[in-house]
């Protein structure tokens, strides 16, 4: 049970814990799977971080004669924006409820890679983030008909630069081989083509959407994928959508982040792709992988990403980021790009890595600094747990605060030696170094 709560959601509290061994396993994954439909209920905890309002582009409001000090203040407000947007993202995960679904919405971030550092707009990034939430389940094709004409996808890879007139495969490229096809499943004159279906898209800064220019387009044919016709956009992702390639490639994806770093075994993969099948129905492949006897034996074989380790911490502590003062929330930001992953911030279109990549000698430092910052912020209700459990007992105490099978005896005495006298200091420090074990950050 614990297995699929620390791997469906950012992480379980005991609450959470207690609550699936009472209803069971179908219950309990039937509730996460609902949270990704279209109807998934109310969120309480959504309701608490609203989306924040869309906010123009500081520097495409400039007028063309703007000066250079005008130029370096838009510049620096647009990066406020942008940190502001990630933290309220930070707050939005660890407060709703509905982790399932802010789990898969950072899974398709990922995914979907796009970063601010280049697209620098708040508001293009929270129009994209709030169409990978709208479409995180159910049927993929809604979400790649979206995202080819996403502003902020497009800004990302080039695709307002590319016309009839002067072509670029960017867009086209990624779309086959990281989002939908992966390597090997296309050729580069699909690739070229491809491009030519996805020209006419151009941008505007200021309102922060996309619209298609006829006159930018390329209505000759198209040969994509072995098929002839005059393809525009909506046709080239048809075409990508019943390709056989995409459920494999789609499945297996899935199964990488929540699963394990190891490739899908064949028989779970054939299972996930029919679960996937003609209705391309991604909640339905997340039941089949949940529910497959490959999952249960994937345990301690998936390093937690950092944004999944802060986000379950301060979850599983009762920490509410929202109500750190502004200084604190950038600390936090800073502490996240120290570990390697800000949201908003992908490295590249390829996403961030995974395993080992994450447990580094200076990470580890970083890991333990930002743990110290958590304990320090636990709730009350929280500290008072730990603190009623026996000297002894504490470390087990804290495997079930923090969803922790067990820890070992190495970690065991690590805890232990860290303070027994339930002093409110020792009880920090043993928190934060609970925290920071390679039990509870391998998963």
């Amino acid at each position: 049970m614990a297995h699929l709560l620390r791997r469906a959601t950012f992480g379980p509290r005991a609450m959470d814990l207690d609550e699936a061994e009472r209803i069971g396993f179908g219950a309990t994954l039937d509730g996460l799977l609902t949270q990704t439909g279209p109807t998934p209920g109310t969120d309480p905890g959504a309701e608490r971080t609203p989306v924040p309002p869309a906010e123009r582009d500081p520097y495409a409001v400039l007028p063309k004669n703007a000066d250079g000090d005008a130029k370096a203040a838009a510049v620096k407000a647009q990066k406020a924006q942008v940190v502001a947007l990630t933290s309220w993202w930070v707050n939005r995960m660890v407060s709703a409820e509905h982790q399932a679904r802010e789990k898969l919405t950072f899974f398709w971030h990922g995914h979907w890679a796009t970063s601010a550092q280049k697209v620098r707009s708040a508001n293009l990034m929270r129009t994209q983030q709030q169409t990978l939430y709208r479409l995180a389940g159910g049927d993929f094709g809604p979400m790649v008909h979206a995202m080819v004409r996403d502003p902020a996808l497009i800004y990302w890879l080039d695709g307002q630069r590319n016309s009839a007139a002067a072509p670029n495969e960017n867009l086209a490229r990624e779309l086959m081989e990281l989002f939908t096809l992966g390597i090997g499943n296309y050729s580069e004159a699909d690739v070229k083509e491809g491009a030519r279906a996805l020209t006419g898209w151009q941008l505007d800064r200021v309102e922060g959407t996309a619209s298609f220019s006829p006159k930018r387009f390329d209505s000759k044919p198209k040969t994509i994928l072995g098929k002839r016709a005059d393809h525009d956009a909506d046709d080239f992702v048809e075409l990508l959508l019943a390709h056989p390639a995409t459920a494999k490639f789609v499945t297996a994806r899935l199964w990488f982040r929540y699963a394990s770093g190891e490739p899908v075994p064949a028989q779970t993969h054939e299972r996930l792709v029919a679960a996937y099948g003609a209705k391309r129905d991604i909640t339905a492949a997340l039941r089949a992988m949940f529910t497959d006897p490959a999952f249960a034996a994937t345990r301690g074989q998936l390093v937690k990403q950092p944004v999944e380790w802060a986000v379950g911490a301060m979850r599983q502590l009762g920490v509410e980021p929202g109500s750190w003062k502004e200084n604190d929330r950038k600390q936090l930001n800073a502490a996240l790009d120290a570990l390697g992953q800000v949201p908003f911030a992908p490295p590249s279109v390829g996403g961030w890595p995974a395993g080992a990549a994450w447990l580094t000698t200076s990470t580890t430092q970083v890991r333990l600094g930002l743990a110290n910052r958590f304990a320090n912020n636990v709730s009350p209700a929280t500290l008072d747990a730990v603190a009623s459990a026996p000297a002894a007992g504490r470390p087990d105490a804290l495997a079930r605060l923090l969803a922790v099978e067990s820890f070992s005896t190495r970690t065991r005495a690590v805890l232990l030696d860290a303070g027994n006298s339930g002093k409110q200091a020792d009880l920090r420090r043993q928190i934060a170094l609970a925290l920071a074990s390679p039990e509870y950050c391998v998963q």
